[in-house]
């Protein structure tokens, strides 16, 4: 007898390759992305690891992860992907995915001063227009 795996995607990873225009499993995890990556200091999660999770259908820790927030779509993850995934177009579908959703965490009081001093005004600037 012959089994053969099928692979079942979830709803939120149907919907995030749908929307986004990339093949989510072509990611095999080298890390380019997250190394190139001007904003990973300020995410929970490297944008890797994003992939990673939305591969393996761990959609709780995606979605309560800050990544797609502090993305400021400057395309180096793109650049960089052996596979040519462009990861800001994931992280653009997860960002709007939670728009629709009325969840929209960000404010202007969310960052300390300290915070607000250290981070990169492109990631300050990206945050704030992609939150309004």
């Amino acid at each position: 007898m012959e089994i053969k795996a099928t692979l079942i995607r979830d709803e939120l990873y149907k919907e995030i390759e749908e929307r986004s225009d990339q093949k989510i499993l072509n990611c095999y995890q080298c890390g380019k992305c997250s190394a190139g990556c001007p904003a990973v200091a300020f995410m929970s999660l490297p944008p890797h690891q994003v992939l990673r999770l939305l591969q393996i259908g761990s959609n709780e820790e995606v979605l309560r992860a800050n990544s797609f927030w502090f993305c400021s779509s400057c395309f180096t993850c793109a650049s960089r992907c052996p596979r040519s995934i462009d990861i800001s177009k994931v992280m653009e579908a997860l960002r709007f995915l939670l728009y629709r959703k009325g969840i929209t965490p960000l404010s202007q009081d969310m960052l300390d001063e300290e915070l607000e001093k250290d981070t990169p005004q492109q990631a300050l600037v990206s945050l704030w227009k992609k939150s309004t």
